[in-house]
């Protein structure tokens, strides 16, 4: 299968990789310099990630603690700029620690280009991660 290239196909292709637990594979969809920024992030949390490498460091842990089993409610919006998409969707499964469910509604601003994600700003409820077994990011909380 060719690599996704717009930035709707290259999104859809990132939810297959996590529902895959393919971390590997996900953190290869982002470009060198790639920015994550999470507006939202509770105290302790990293409110932004510079760089393929420190993205692949926040998300390697990620499958340890979060069983994702779904992403319904998938909706993708075109914006004026080809190159950004903005993504509304929930994502479902179940906490690995606690063995409690996950639900977690997102919207996100996601910008590629190349075949790359460049910048993604995921606006998610920080409530809902100070839950027992939802910090993989070995935050300071």
């Amino acid at each position: 299968m060719p690599e996704p290239t717009s930035p709707a196909d290259l999104y859809r292709h990132s939810l297959r990789l996590l529902l895959d637990k393919n971390i590997t594979g996900w953190v290869g969809l982002w470009a060198e310099d790639g920015v994550m920024e999470f507006p939202f992030a509770p105290e302790g949390w990293p409110p932004r990630l510079e760089g393929k490498g420190a993205i692949a460091a926040y998300m390697e842990r990620y499958p340890d603690h979060i069983d994702l089993h779904d992403f319904p409610d998938l909706r993708i919006h075109q914006t004026t700029d080809p190159r950004t998409i903005v993504v509304e969707m929930r994502g479902v499964g179940r906490l690995v620690e606690t063995d409690g469910p996950f639900d977690m509604t997102y919207i996100a601003v996601v910008t590629a280009q190349d075949g790359r994600f460049t910048s993604y700003r995921d606006y998610w409820n920080p409530l809902a991660v100070l839950a027992p077994g939802t910090d993989f990011t070995g935050s300071s909380r």
